[in-house]
């Protein structure tokens, strides 16, 4: 099988879990090709998500650089073993990859925590309010290409409407809330879209008033995707040009952190689910 020319986000990740057991062995990668029955160039193709690999390939990974976590090893099986492409796949030439990896992280995580200070989070928009925002697109957008994005945005929403739904905990600012994105009308349908949704069982929906002040990571929005392990867990810091992911274990404990602190200083959320009613009848 020729090797992968476009490897996603989660058979890069895949590769670079594989590199780390390797690293921490202490062997080099034409040392790992020997105890596989295979050439460096083999070892280098599937740490940067090139080739595939079975189960039994992994696990033997695994024993040949000492790896004795099982929960790790199970995790990276389950990894390797969703080849098939998923359904953002028919957006690949109309939207920026890093659109594509991160509903890529969304579909396979466990959990997913975000925090947003001036927009509304993109699993909880409205396709009216998801327009406005894409009307306002520098450099301005075609009118097919707004299209793509609205469709490619609720497609991403499924998640939270599947038969399992993926526990979604979402912290926004006031002032999120308060940003009239398509006017009065949209704003005021968004809110009443964001009181629905938190009354789901698997959305804990929180907000943090102006009242309040200063907050750790006021100047940011950002995304925790939780892996079938801690170690596979995914940070998203959204970018003008795309999202950014992030997975060194030093980031993934700070943002982790924060997300906690954010969540200690928010409203609880049936306060929340009242002080989003009582800004939309104000509209």
């Amino acid at each position: 099988m020729p090797p992968r020319q476009t490897p996603t986000a989660r058979q890069l990740r895949l590769g670079v879990e594989l590199r780390k057991l390797r690293e921490r062995a202490g062997l080099t990668a034409r040392e790992a090709g020997e105890l596989l029955g295979a050439n460096q160039a083999r070892i280098s193709n599937i740490e940067t998500g090139r080739f595939g690999l079975s189960e039994q390939r992994i696990r033997t990974l695994a024993q040949h650089y000492d790896c004795t976590d099982e929960a790790l090893i199970d995790a990276l099986v389950v990894m390797a073993a969703h080849r098939k492409r998923g359904w953002w796949e028919e957006y690949r030439e109309m939207l920026h990859t890093s659109q594509l990896d991160l509903a890529e992280f969304e579909h396979h995580a466990t959990a997913l925590r975000v925090s947003h200070a001036l927009h509304i989070p993109g699993l909880l928009q409205t396709p009216g309010y998801i327009r406005a925002l894409f009307d306002g697109a520098v450099p301005r957008l075609s009118p097919p290409d707004v299209e793509h994005r609205i469709s490619f945005r609720i497609k991403r929403q499924e998640v939270l409407y599947r038969d399992s739904p993926t526990p979604y905990s979402a912290i926004i600012h006031e002032a999120a809330l308060r940003m009239q994105f398509g006017g009065a009308a949209t704003t005021r349908e968004q809110l009443k879209h964001l009181t629905e949704m938190s009354e789901r069982n698997a959305i804990s929906l929180r907000v943090i008033p102006f009242t309040h002040g200063v907050f750790p990571g006021s100047g940011q929005s950002v995304g925790y995707f939780s892996g079938l392990v801690r170690q596979l867990d995914t940070v998203q810091l959204d970018q003008s040009h795309g999202a950014l992911l992030l997975d060194a274990e030093a980031q993934l404990q700070k943002y982790a952190l924060l997300l906690d602190r954010m969540e200690s200083i928010a409203l609880e959320p049936t306060a929340s689910r009242d002080f989003i009613h009582r800004i939309a009848t104000e509209l």
